[in-house]
């Protein structure tokens, strides 16, 4: 590289889809050894306390994109997502804000920022946006349709259906989709000759669902796999709805599969064979990553951050997938590598997905916008460094406030109250308990307070008074037809 790459750090930011913090050996996980993710902590910080304020893919990774949360962006679910005009609204993604800066912006993997085929601020994409629907005809879809494989191999495996998605997968690992992901990154890393700094985001689309390792990595058994946390019916009816599924929903197949009959211990226990699987395919993935960093020269100049969207329940609770706040969708692994730092530290400090997008503008260099929620994470040396005293996390009709031992959860049929230092597994809910009356309010109005807060600064104030659930047209709808921020930077009226 030229002096010019060197004076500046390159910035990579790799998230895989739906990974768990605890199916990491580096957060204490004793079934699996991830030593290539692990190594990113023994040069930089370990967070223990990250969570994912909007634990689902669209709306976890357009607050990523923006740094604000999913009130501001308006992608509340899966099925939002961020109006095209969002430029003219005074708002930009974290890779255009870098590439003003004289950054080269690169996305290879998984975006799932909609519409998938915006690059938001990305100069070069190789995308593979997922491994579940065919219609989204990507690079790794060409791959595949030229080798004679389609995205939706999986659903011809009998064990898919019997196992609620956990089979092997039917391609060989010449055309698995995170190796896919994985190779491509490093030979782009490799080709690289330009004279400015890169910054990348690598989205492995694992180990999110089919849970479908590789042979060669479907090597796992079921039964050294930690046990699920049980479910109690009462609360857990309190937030899951299965999915309807339409007669012509594209996503058909998998939500027929996801809805059936409940699955069975050893089902759930078979789904975390697979994950892990998957898990360790992109361990692997990783460090072929950090490999051609070496063999570039450039390791020592590359800031790596390493952290998810979100969870998957894989049968805690008696659940499937994400979409709540349960700790296991919403606790995710966070990392940060920094050429800095020639040890390992580990931080209990809370942080949020979120705020990945100010550490990645920081670390750069580059001021963080005023209107974003993202904030640096503390620990790495940057003068505006402030350490969270709560987590604000809200869905289309969910709510969260953690404060790092209590955690109050709000769904449209009833609350969660837990108490993480005494019962980790969340199989106590106080929330109807008088003896925590006093922490349930006290968690409330700080919970209502940023709703309220969120909602006035993104232009809504008329949305506190619906309790954002309002029937308008106007409200959830995808583009340019729902409402949107003004633009920032000109006065809120009193």
């Amino acid at each position: 590289m030229k002096k010019k790459s060197e004076e500046r750090p390159n910035v990579i930011f790799i998230m895989p889809d739906q990974l768990r913090h605890d199916f990491l050996s580096c957060y204490g996980a004793s079934f699996i050894h991830t030593p290539n993710i692990d190594s990113l902590g023994s040069r930089g910080i370990l967070f223990r306390n990250a969570y994912s304020e909007h634990p689902v893919c669209v709306a976890a990774r357009a607050s990523l994109l923006t740094g604000m949360n999913a009130i501001k962006t308006g992608v509340l679910n899966n099925e939002q997502f961020i109006r095209p005009d969002y430029r003219i609204c005074g708002l930009q993604t974290w890779p255009e804000l870098l590439s003003e800066a004289g950054y080269y912006t690169v996305g290879i993997g998984k975006m799932h920022f909609y519409p998938w085929e915006k690059h938001f601020g990305f100069q070069h994409r190789i995308i593979a946006e997922d491994k579940l629907w065919g219609f989204i005809e990507d690079d790794y879809f060409h791959i595949l349709h030229k080798a004679g494989y389609s995205k939706r191999d999986f659903i011809k495996v009998p064990e898919y259906h019997k196992n609620h998605m956990a089979c092997i997968s039917p391609h060989p690992w010449e055309y698995n989709v995170d190796h896919f992901v994985g190779k491509n990154t490093a030979k782009w890393i490799s080709e690289y000759d330009g004279e400015a700094p890169f910054a990348m985001m690598v989205g492995f689309p694992g180990p999110h669902s089919p849970y479908d390792p590789a042979l060669e990595y479907a090597t796992f058994d079921p039964g050294d796999m930690p046990e699920p946390h049980p479910a109690e019916a009462k609360d857990t009816s309190v937030m899951h709805v299965p999915k309807p599924v339409g007669p012509n929903s594209k996503r058909k197949s998998w939500y027929a599969v996801r809805n059936e009959i409940s699955p069975t211990r050893d089902t759930f226990l078979m789904q975390r064979a697979c994950y892990t699987g998957l898990v360790a395919q992109i361990d692997l993935e990783v460090g072929r990553i950090l490999d051609s960093l070496r063999r570039k020269g450039i390791l020592e100049n590359t800031i790596i951050i390493f952290s998810s969207d979100h969870g998957d329940y894989l049968g805690d609770h008696g659940l499937i997938g994400k979409g709540s706040y349960y700790e296991a969708a919403c606790h995710v692994p966070m990392l940060v590598s920094h050429p800095r730092f020639n040890e390992a530290k580990i931080s209990e400090e809370l942080v949020t997905l979120t705020d990945t997008t100010a550490t990645i503008l920081s670390l750069a260099g580059i001021k963080v916008p005023s209107y974003m929620d993202s904030r640096p994470m503390p620990g790495l040396g940057q003068s505006n460094e402030e350490a969270r005293k709560h987590v604000f996390g809200i869905l289309k009709d969910r709510w969260m406030l953690f404060d790092g031992r209590w955690k109050l959860c709000k769904y449209p049929k009833g609350s969660h109250l837990f108490d993480l230092m005494e019962d980790p597994g969340e199989q106590l809910n106080r929330a109807i308990d008088p003896k925590f009356s006093n922490i349930f309010h006290r968690l409330d109005t700080i919970l209502t307070s940023e709703m309220m807060r969120s909602t006035y600064e993104a232009g809504f104030p008329e949305r506190i008074n619906t309790a954002f659930n309002s029937s308008s047209p106007e409200f959830g709808r995808p583009g340019s037809d729902r409402t949107y921020p003004m633009p920032w930077g000109e006065t809120h009226p009193d």
